[in-house]
């Protein structure tokens, strides 16, 4: 009996122990719920507990045609990339472009990145280079966190979630991928993940300030960036929190 009590749950496993019973009165069994209901325990079966469903927040709007970088610092595209150590072990990079200028402002690499960190790397970069009038990413688990939400907020950052599935209304980190991939992933195999953060960081500065980028002319970011006027805002007032207080 108890064989065929494991196959039924394994067959509906939202069924508790009293719709089982009813199953297997069907089936021709002489049980009643008592006996089944200690046997259900004895194999410390449960009904697992429903799963919310994860709510998306992007649509169409989000995307880079309807909200067009317009000056420095107005969007800045945030998405990660991956690789793999020598060892077969997974690497994880955040990476953070200003759209306008195409600057590479951030290449994050690690072997796990979560949204805390996604929160520090930001805080590093706004007291570097001020606040960004939007930050642009796609519905990953670590940008739609509550705590990223929460700390753009409290700095006055809007939000441009793009469509779910639609990798094209983030183009501009997209292209940065392709590009990134091709010139540096594709051509170096890292032992370490120390190793790895000193070749990508090394090929982002190369980027930034040798590289020239065919849609600004044929300058690299460093020198276009260098040539704009930043878009007027006040100062980011980061000094009055931690970043624990941010993550809080």
């Amino acid at each position: 009996m108890i064989t065929r009590i494991l196959e039924l749950v394994r067959e509906f496993p939202r069924y508790g122990y009293r719709q089982i019973t009813r199953l297997l009165c069907s089936e021709g069994w002489h049980v009643n719920p008592k006996r089944i209901y200690r046997l259900w325990k004895q194999e410390g079966l449960k009904v697992p507990k429903k799963k919310q469903k994860r709510r998306r927040l992007g649509d169409s709007r989000g995307g880079i045609i309807r909200r067009q970088a317009e000056v420095m610092n107005h969007v800045w595209s945030m998405d990660f990339i991956f690789d793999r150590t020598t060892n077969g072990r997974a690497i994880k990079i955040l990476s953070v472009i200003d759209e306008y200028t195409r600057e590479c402002l951030a290449l994050d690499v690690s072997r796990r990145i979560t949204s805390d960190d996604v929160i520090s790397t930001l805080v590093d970069l706004v007291a570097i280079r001020d606040v960004p009038k939007f930050v642009r990413c796609d519905n990953g688990p670590e940008f739609v966190a509550k705590s990223l939400r929460k700390f753009l907020d409290r700095i006055d950052v809007g939000t441009s979630y793009i469509e779910p599935g639609s990798p094209w209304e983030n183009g501009f980190v997209e292209s940065f991928h392709s590009r990134f991939r091709d010139e540096c992933l594709m051509c170096e195999e890292f032992t370490s993940l120390f190793e790895a953060t000193s070749v990508i960081d090394g090929w982002r500065k190369v980027y930034n300030q040798r590289r020239p980028h065919s849609s600004l002319g044929g300058v690299t970011p460093a020198q276009f960036a260098s040539q704009c006027t930043a878009s007027v805002r006040p100062p980011a007032s980061l000094q009055q929190y931690t970043v624990e207080e941010i993550l809080t």
